[in-house]
């Protein structure tokens, strides 16, 4: 398997480069890792350039950036496998293994890990868990869990829709019906800044509002300046 490990960032310089260096030696096994900048105000691609295989620049949102990194990658003829990362968030030492073996040889085959959030708040681990089980029984995965695809199923959705919010929900439900996702036990842990700056129980009860809203046909773009406006 040769596994391409696709980072959108936007102004993440105070954390960029212990991200990066976490996935050297991911990168001296064969994997490639492909930095994609949004339009960042600071130094986050200088930064970047030495601790990847490439640093691009896109036009700001997760999805077009995801989109570009992916398209970069497969231009590649031996990139079979995309892995989507968020910068605040760090893969088990072993993910390309575990990404190998999930995939299992299927041309369409996607996934994700468990995840954990690292935070001071007692709530958070109880916040993990139920995002696992969600998952695991919705077929959704989210970014924070780093959404693993093959070559043929990116191909095969069109990879992500360019909107502003909900990217991962909307090719979630597009890809479980071609395959159901690997449900990896595995753990991925990620930031709690966000709940422990704007609040556990309110970061939760806005996530759920605004994919209700979403699941109903709410505008991307809308549900986005809400999310904004809410942090």
């Amino acid at each position: 398997m040769t596994l391409a490990i696709i980072v959108p960032v936007l102004d993440e310089a105070s954390t960029i480069r212990a991200s990066l260096m976490r996935l050297a030696d991911l990168r001296h096994r064969g994997a490639a890792v492909i930095v994609v900048d949004g339009g960042s105000r600071d130094d986050t691609p200088a930064l970047a350039a030495s601790l990847a295989d490439e640093a691009l620049a896109a036009p700001r949102g997760r999805a077009v950036q995801m989109n570009a990194g992916a398209q970069r990658a497969l231009a590649n003829p031996a990139t079979d496998t995309l892995l989507f990362l968020h910068a605040d968030t760090q893969l088990p030492d072993d993910a390309d293994a575990l990404v190998s073996a999930a995939c299992g040889g299927r041309s369409l085959a996607w996934g994700r890990f468990d995840v954990s959030i690292d935070g001071r708040s007692a709530a958070l681990p109880l916040v993990a868990a139920l995002m696992n089980l969600r998952s695991r029984l919705s077929g959704i995965c989210t970014g924070d869990q780093c959404i693993f695809m093959t070559r043929a199923m990116y191909t095969a959705t069109g990879g992500f829709a360019a909107i502003a919010l909900m990217e991962d929900i909307d090719f979630s439900r597009r890809a479980r019906r071609l395959a159901w996702p690997s449900a990896l036990r595995a753990r991925a842990i990620t930031s709690g800044r966000r709940w422990e700056r704007d609040g556990v129980l309110r970061t939760v009860l806005l996530m759920w509002r605004l994919r209700i809203a979403f699941y109903f046909g709410g505008d991307p773009a809308r549900l986005a300046a809400t999310y904004r406006d809410a942090r």
